[in-house]
């Protein structure tokens, strides 16, 4: 989105129901010879994740569907027309709170839409989709609800949905959410941010944020554990296991199913992880 779309969602929207929109030149240079916002913005997302989805198909991609923060949305082409200031933006109007609110559920339709044209009209049923920052039960059953609207139906042609598993919630409720979802993915980032009260993107506090205190683990473990008592699918997509061996040695003890990890840190935790299943 922000290297082939660039212009914020809202304002293709818009543009495509001919309502006057700030920074309409730059937008329609963003467009890139479309004439049709819809038609360059589903193109893109689908050309986009259908590359991926086809390299690796048919092993299973997770898509996790956009979480932008209102400062990031604010910055792209048109975007300053539909984002509040926000004190704390990490904690604000973000991930699945978006999806059915009447400021952006447009948007996360033809996201939508684009995802069921890569399962559906190309064939890459290996896509699975994960929402962000779920809050509540409610808002997953919300968020699911737009997306059956636009016809990414859970459970049609194989499709499972996951949440990320990133907010206290998220595990206290885990049973309530495992209800909902086919699984999830636990951001660390967040899920320490939260639990601890720290903001990580402040130098003063960022000797606080550390994904091995306790607290921390203690919520990995619990996630991990209601996820194989109800044989859902349970992964982790943030920092930690890669900046930790004892992270990834913690997380293949407790039975986690799989560990995305950065580039150069994949060798280093393959031996990790190919050492503990020979002792």
């Amino acid at each position: 989105i922000t290297h082939y779309v660039n212009a914020h969602p809202m304002a293709l929207v818009e543009l495509s129901e001919g309502k006057t929109i700030l920074e309409s030149a730059e937008v329609h240079k963003a467009m890139k010879g479309y004439t049709d916002p819809k038609k360059f913005f589903i193109d893109k997302i689908a050309e986009g994740v259908g590359m991926i989805a086809a390299a690796f198909y048919p092993k299973p991609v997770v898509v996790r569907t956009t979480d932008f923060k209102s400062n990031e949305y604010k910055h792209m082409i048109g975007g300053s027309a539909y984002e509040n200031d926000e004190e704390n933006p990490m904690i604000g109007f973000r991930g699945a709170s978006r999806y059915y609110s009447p400021e952006y559920k447009p948007a996360f339709e033809w996201e939508c839409e684009a995802l069921k044209r890569v399962r559906d009209d190309m064939g890459l049923t290996n896509v699975k989709v994960m929402l962000p920052f779920v809050r509540t039960p409610e808002e997953g059953r919300k968020a699911i609800a737009v997306m059956n609207e636009a016809g990414l139906v859970q459970g049609e042609n194989a499709l499972e949905i996951y949440a990320m598993c990133e907010i206290p919630s998220n595990v206290i409720l885990a049973d309530q959410f495992l209800e909902i979802f086919d699984g999830y993915s636990i951001g660390s980032n967040d899920l320490t941010q939260l639990t601890l009260g720290v903001d990580r993107d402040s130098a003063l506090v960022s000797a606080v944020f550390d994904e091995r205190n306790d607290a921390v683990t203690r919520m990995l473990s619990m996630a991990i554990r209601a996820c194989k008592e109800r044989g859902k699918y349970i992964g982790i997509c943030g920092q930690a296991p890669s900046d930790y061996p004892e992270i990834t040695r913690f997380l293949v003890n407790e039975g986690i199913d799989s560990i995305s990890l950065n580039p150069d840190s994949l060798l280093k935790m393959r031996q990790v992880v190919s050492e503990l299943e020979h002792s």
